[in-house]
C-alpha cells in the first residue's frame, strides 16, 4: 500500500494572520525523574492541515463533529491549477465532472472565486481541498466560505501537495471529534493504489 502524507506539521507551518501560534507545553519528563513523558498542545483549530465546518462562517451552522464522515474518506482527484483566482468558468472548463472530492494544487497561491464555490457546491461535491491556507482570499473570504459551507461542503485547507501528481487517489482525512466547534486539525493521507475501491 502506497500512503502519501499530505499534512503539514502543526508546529512548523505558516500561520494564518491573526491566528494563535501553536505550542507544546511539557508537563512531565522521564529525564526529570517522572515515570512518563507528558505534553499538552495549544493550537488554533485552523492551524496546519485542517477542516472547516459550516459553523466557521454560519451562525448556528453544523459543527465539525456533526459533519458526515463519508466526506473525508473515499475517492478524490488532485488537480493542478494556476496561481490566482479560480472562477466558475474555469471550473466548468477544466474540472472533472461527477467527482465528490477535489483537491487543488496551486503551490499555495490559488484561491476560489465565489462563482467557483457556487459551481462546485451545486455539482454535489462533498469536499474541496487546497494547499493554500484558505479557500478564499482577502476580500472574498466570507463569500467563498459561505458559498461552500451553506451546502455543507467540507473544506480541507493547508494541504501539502508538493510531491503529489495529478490524478485519482483514495483520501483519508477525518477531523478530530471535538464537540460544537467550527474546525479541526487532521492528518490527511492519500493512497495511490486501488486496493480499497477497485472493482
Amino acid at each position: 500500500m502506497n500512503i502519501i502524507d499530505i499534512s503539514r506539521d502543526i508546529l512548523d507551518c505558516e500561520i494564518y494572520p491573526g491566528d494563535p501560534e501553536p505550542r507544546v507545553d511539557i508537563i512531565r519528563r522521564i529525564a526529570d525523574g517522572s515515570e512518563c513523558n507528558l505534553a499538552a498542545l495549544y493550537t488554533g483549530l485552523h492551524c496546519g492541515t485542517h477542516v472547516d465546518a459550516p459553523l466557521h462562517f454560519i451562525d448556528k451552522g453544523m459543527p465539525i463533529d456533526m459533519l458526515p464522515l463519508d466526506a473525508f474518506i473515499g475517492e478524490c482527484t488532485v488537480i493542478s491549477v494556476p496561481s490566482g483566482p479560480i472562477t466558475g468558468e474555469y471550473v466548468e472548463k477544466y474540472f472533472p465532472r461527477s467527482k465528490e472530492r477535489i483537491l487543488i494544487k496551486g503551490r499555495g497561491r490559488a484561491y476560489f472565486h465565489e462563482s467557483a464555490a457556487t459551481e462546485l457546491s451545486l455539482a454535489g461535491v462533498k469536499l474541496v481541498g487546497t494547499d493554500s491556507l484558505s479557500v478564499g482570499t482577502k476580500g472574498q473570504q466570507t463569500a467563498v466560505h459561505k458559498a461552500f459551507l451553506r451546502e455543507a461542503v467540507a473544506l480541507l485547507e493547508g494541504l501539502n501537495l508538493e510531491e503529489v501528481e495529478d490524478g485519482d487517489y483514495f483520501l483519508i482525512a477525518p477531523p478530530l471529534k471535538i464537540g460544537g466547534v467550527e474546525a479541526s486539525p487532521v492528518r490527511a493521507l492519500l493512497i495511490s493504489d486501488y486496493i480499497f475501491w477497485s472493482a
